[in-house]
């Protein structure tokens, strides 16, 4: 069987474009590195974290950890109220790869772990967000990567072809989903040159 290269490139949001850590929000409340980390080891944690991924609503989130944790109310609050500042910022070469890849007519995509309403905030904050070709965000849809469902809900919606499609992800469990559903994939990890990986599967930017 013949292996193409792929011609679309699709990206993952958090730890590929943009820098996101809750400890980015959490070194501003806690003035104990250790207390920190069992906070987020035990009350506001991935797993907790990820339901809103799924689609689950944030006042109700909030107030599930609330009534089992009430002398932490604030904190958890705050992981709601004052979500952006979970995010420090951009990652610059990557964005930058991303406008040449638009500007080269490189048809772009995106399939985000992402809670509906605080994409919707970050898109305001990063207009770049709402410049691709398609985007399958998992709060809206209320599926999950690596769900092979997720994968391809994007191929279907917009007419892909898996082998197509190279997808960039920071989890290798997300990297590995892609390729189990035909997908070309790279896993990202700092300080990874992406221009150059994408390069390797005959994509110039």
């Amino acid at each position: 069987m013949t292996v193409r290269n792929p011609t679309a490139v699709v990206f993952d949001v958090g730890n590929v474009l943009l820098r996101w850590d809750p400890r980015n929000l959490y070194r501003t409340i806690f003035d104990d590195e250790a207390e920190m980390e069992w906070f987020l080891s035990t009350v506001c944690t991935s797993a907790w974290n990820i339901e809103q991924d799924r689609g689950r609503d944030w006042d109700e989130a909030v107030a599930l950890l609330v009534e089992q944790y009430p002398d932490h109310e604030s904190s958890i609050r705050a992981f709601h109220e004052r979500w952006e500042e979970t995010v420090s910022g951009t990652i610059e070469e990557n964005v930058a790869l991303l406008e040449r890849l638009r500007g080269a007519g490189v048809p772009n995509y995106c399939i985000t772990n992402f809670s509906g309403p605080k994409f919707n905030l970050s898109k305001k904050r990063f207009p770049f967000l709402d410049g691709f070709d398609g985007i399958v965000v998992s709060g809206d849809e209320r599926l999950l990567k690596p769900e092979p469902a997720i994968y391809k809900l994007l191929l279907d919606r917009y007419g892909l072809e898996a082998d197509r499609c190279i997808f960039i992800d920071d989890s290798k469990a997300n990297v590995e989903g892609a390729r189990a559903v035909g997908m070309h994939a790279i896993h990202f990890v700092e300080p990874m040159d992406l221009a150059a990986e994408l390069s390797r599967f005959g994509i110039a930017a």
